[in-house]
């Protein structure tokens, strides 16, 4: 069954947490006992509606009590046709570090717009961290619709405005799905009060949209997480490397690099789940075994001698910065990428982007909390890596600081 996960992201208060609860709600995807404890919690809130649907995705009493989604919250839920990870993000302006974290590897993203209020600062801002990540579809879900008695005219406005926004910004592909997540309408049902809107509500789309997976191109990628050595009596000359396909597939037989050595061998044998296999693809957990002794180590690639990524120690890169504490020209950071790690030093602030109006700013060489700079990073050993527009799994990384060890950054190479 197909994994599909999006992301939700909007204004405050304009629904987020209600259309994720009305979405596994309506679609049968919670227990009894959570909707009884939900329905209480409800009740001491002294709500007129028998279940606050945002609580599914409200898991922490600080979120509750300040009535606000301050982190990422993570749901899973299943129909019979695909399996679903939402991440809902917060819509507060401070929070953009965790945006672009539930946004890092989606595959669809849901734009909220409160239909009263229409395209607002944060609706831009919301779709060019959108544009930023490449997120392959994006779906503006105008929503709070019974609030504007259904208007077609006001839903038309507002899909001309956004679309009027979003054209400087190349996104892929764009939805537009009128909804009242409070009262159920197009969430899972269509609903009878919109006859003028003639596409699907929210989960069917959701169902039956083509996913882009993290990948843009079919080369193979695969780092090394663990090196196996067992160096029993029985497994004596045993030598496997276990990591995930981390794009296209890897076949027994296929001829390939190791990187950063550059030492070519051939795959002889691949594992999944202790039994041999002769293709492994995308996202499969292998051990592969080469025919040559080679020195390999965590966080070396092994990829198709015909397709190499760059291996070099100097990254460009566009970072968001989430540390609390303003970066600090010359201070000793970790570049994480994927199970790769080395030593790194930000050599250059070189811009920012104006995430309000997508408009690239001279750099001051400050990168503060929230900030989404170009920079361009030296690093003490060699990063095999790919552009992130074509390959977002292995163009994508973190910062991490080298004394605190806390994540101070994410970043995309350009």
């Amino acid at each position: 069954m197909q994994l599909l996960r999006f992301f939700t992201a909007g204004n405050v208060d304009d629904g987020k947490s209600t259309l994720i609860g009305r979405l596994l709600f309506d679609s049968h995807a919670i227990s009894t006992d959570i909707i009884e404890t939900l329905t209480k919690q409800s009740k001491v809130k002294g709500l007129d509606t028998d279940i606050d649907l945002a609580l599914l995705t409200d898991g922490l009493r600080a979120e509750r009590e300040q009535g606000i989604t301050i982190d990422v919250a993570y749901k899973y839920f299943s129909t019979n046709k695909r399996k679903f990870i939402i991440a809902d993000t917060p819509g507060h302006i401070q929070y953009t570090r965790n945006m672009f974290t539930g946004a890092s590897n989606a595959n669809l993203a849901i734009i909220l717009i409160d239909a009263r209020n229409g395209v607002t600062e944060q609706t831009k801002r919301h779709t060019i961290i959108t544009s930023i990540l490449r997120i392959p579809h994006v779906v503006v879900c105008i929503n709070k619709m019974d609030l504007v008695d259904y208007s077609e005219s006001k839903y038309k406005q507002i899909e001309k405005d956004y679309l009027d926004f979003s054209e400087q910004l190349n996104l892929k592909d764009i939805s537009f799905i009128p909804a009242s997540a409070l009262a159920g309408d197009n969430v899972v049902t269509k609903s009878d009060k919109m006859t003028w809107y003639t596409g699907k509500p929210l989960l069917e789309f959701l169902e039956t949209v083509e996913i882009a997976e993290a990948k843009q191109t079919d080369v193979s990628r695969f780092q090394v997480q663990y090196v196996i050595r067992p160096q029993t009596d029985d497994l004596h000359d045993y030598r496997g490397f276990a990591g995930r396909v981390v794009s296209g597939s890897y076949q027994k037989g296929q001829k390939v690099t190791v990187l950063p050595s550059g030492i070519e061998t051939t795959i002889d044998k691949i594992e999944v789940n202790q039994q041999e296999v002769d293709l492994a693809e995308t996202n499969t957990p292998v051990v592969l075994h080469l025919k040559d002794d080679v020195d390999i180590s965590r966080g070396n690639s092994i990829v198709p001698s015909e397709h190499l990524p760059k291996t070099e120690k100097e990254i460009i890169a566009t970072i968001c910065w989430m540390d609390n504490t303003a970066y600090i020209p010359g201070q000793k950071i970790i570049v994480q990428h994927n199970s790769f790690r080395t030593k790194a030093v930000i050599k250059e602030v070189i811009g920012k982007v104006d995430i309000h109006s997508f408009k690239a700013l001279d750099s001051d060489g400050t990168m503060q909390l929230n900030d989404i700079c170009k920079v361009l990073i030296k690093t003490a050993e060699p990063v095999s890596f790919d552009s992130y527009k074509d390959n977002r799994s292995n163009g994508a990384f973190i910062l991490i600081n080298e004394n605190t060890n806390n994540t101070i950054a994410a970043g995309t190479i350009d």
